[in-house]
């Protein structure tokens, strides 16, 4: 045996110890003693917890813990997601309502589901040394450990009962217990951070939850699905979940009057000295349920109210192509913003920016000429540098004539063939000392329409390396600059006249 399994075998060993000492049975209860105990306590689900978990259960239950014990308990079948922050014991809640439903007959087989098999293994650890060694579910139940189905991924119980731990993007397709499809999906630790920084990660793996995971159910039988989960990110697995359950509860480290949610374990005085030590961005991410997105060079945006368009002199529509005609993931995401000035002050009004084919991309210019209701003068622009130009020539323009035919709107696009310089360099030196000074205003009225969402997270996530989309404030870098060259060359010049002298000046030449 290798070193290193001599020592898992050791620290599980070790594990097992420690459940089982936490467990003592009383050896003076008959049968008869027991078996009414457990009636008992079956009808009282939090004693019954307390008594077969002490060492977990170490703290009295907070409110919101009793609550969604309760609520989860008492319906088979329910879709709930458990956002509670860092140190509210979300995960270990919910295994207790797991062994309290198997041990009682409610559910038969349940699948654990992480972020990788590994994860949905450590996850599952808990479990099955309870199964081995915890004393007084053996007395009140009977031993549950069998021969030939115990693994650390998978396992059977004497009751009937099994479980399975799963990675994201395994295959779930044949999860059965005799004739019981999955009834409880556990979903635990299932986003990460870094893959929330990228939407098509998100988009393949909830496509999996919903093609894959969920589907293994029985529609004839009711199904419990948990996720315990923070919302680590605006767009995560964990949101789209929460959107999707019957109930959905996000509870803070502290409520919103500022105080410890569970004081029984967490003080004030823990919580000041933990949060003392991260930063405010960390902080509302992992204890606050309020995913920061910081970047490098816009540290925030600014919302406000758009002044009427009347008072506008011009407005300008700008467009940042991709040339693609399909909206592939490997496509990069066009936009096209509407976008006025008053008094050095920037105003993004309107906004388009998704990954989108050509013609939608073109009838987005048309969106945002409807929202001008003709009450300024708008010019339109597309980006067109010469590795463009066959493009614009050949599949924009077409879409536009044909748009203008069948619409019958006046739509022209000119091309904005002026040469520029590095895109970040641009964005950086031209946008973010206005927004800064809070002169780059966003409209407030569409702050939570899903293009504007996209042009904010773009600009926070926007780094000088680009690491990030940064087409959404290129594209408001351009329209400034277009916006600018309108002003000078309409405006008049401002001319100044030599002095003139009130006498002859002697010594003049």
């Amino acid at each position: 045996m290798r070193q290193i399994d001599r020592d898992a075998y050791r620290d599980w060993d070790a594990y097992k110890y420690t459940i089982y000492h936490e467990t003592p049975v009383d050896k003076a209860m008959s049968k008869a003693d027991i078996e009414r105990h457990r009636i008992w306590l079956e009808e009282h689900p939090l004693e019954w917890i307390k008594f077969f978990f002490p060492g977990y259960a170490k703290y009295e239950f907070a409110d919101f813990q009793m609550r969604a014990i309760r609520r989860i308990i008492s319906n088979d079948e329910w879709y709930e997601v458990l956002s509670w922050s860092r140190e509210l014991a979300k995960s270990t809640c919910v295994m207790f309502i797991v062994f309290y439903l198997v041990l009682t007959g409610k559910k038969k087989n349940i699948l654990l589901i992480s972020n990788s098999l590994d994860n949905a293994r450590r996850l599952l650890d808990p479990y099955r040394v309870n199964f081995e060694a915890n004393q007084r579910i053996e007395a009140y139940y009977g031993k549950q450990q069998t021969l030939g189905s115990w693994t650390d991924s998978e396992f059977i119980l004497k009751c009937g009962a099994s479980f399975r731990a799963l990675g994201a993007g395994q295959s779930p397709r044949g999860t059965r217990n005799e004739a019981a499809r999955p009834d409880v999906l556990l979903f635990d630790d299932f986003d990460t951070d870094e893959e929330c920084l990228n939407p098509d990660t998100i988009n393949k793996k909830w496509d999996w939850v919903e093609r894959s995971a969920y589907p293994t159910r029985s529609i004839s039988e009711p199904m419990l699905v948990v996720w315990c989960g923070n919302i680590i990110a605006k767009d995560c697995c964990v949101v789209r979940a929460g959107k999707a359950a019957d109930h959905w509860d996000i509870v803070n480290i502290r409520d919103k009057e500022g105080r410890s949610t569970w004081p029984e374990k967490n003080s004030e005085e823990h919580i000041d000295r933990t949060l003392s030590k991260i930063s405010t961005k960390a902080a509302q991410g992992e204890y606050f349920n309020n995913p920061i997105s910081e970047g490098e060079v816009f540290k925030s945006v600014t919302y406000g109210k758009i002044p009427p368009l009347r008072r506008f002199k011009y407005l300008v529509i700008y467009g940042d192509p991709s040339n693609s005609e399909n909206k592939t993931k490997r496509n990069s995401t066009k936009a096209v913003i509407l976008l006025g000035k008053v008094s050095g002050r920037l105003y993004v009004i309107g906004c388009r920016l998704d990954r989108a084919s050509s013609a939608e991309f073109i009838q987005w210019y048309v969106d945002m000429l409807q929202m001008t209701e003709g009450r300024s003068n708008v010019y339109c622009y597309m980006e067109n540098n010469s590795l463009q130009d066959p493009f614009f020539q050949q599949v924009f323009q077409p879409h536009v004539r044909e748009l203008r035919k069948r619409q019958g709107i006046d739509l022209y696009i000119r091309g904005d063939e002026e040469k520029k310089t590095d895109k970040a360099t641009r964005i950086e030196a031209n946008l973010e000392p206005m927004n800064r000074e809070g002169n780059l205003v966003l409209n407030e009225a569409l702050r939570d329409d899903p293009h504007m969402k996209r042009l904010e997270e773009q600009f926070l996530l926007f780094t000088m390396r680009l690491k990030f989309p940064a087409d959404g404030p290129d594209c408001v870098e351009g329209g400034n600059r277009k916006l600018n060259e309108l002003q000078a060359s309409m405006e008049p010049p401002v001319i100044i006249t030599s002095r003139q002298t009130r006498k002859r000046n002697k010594y003049r030449l």
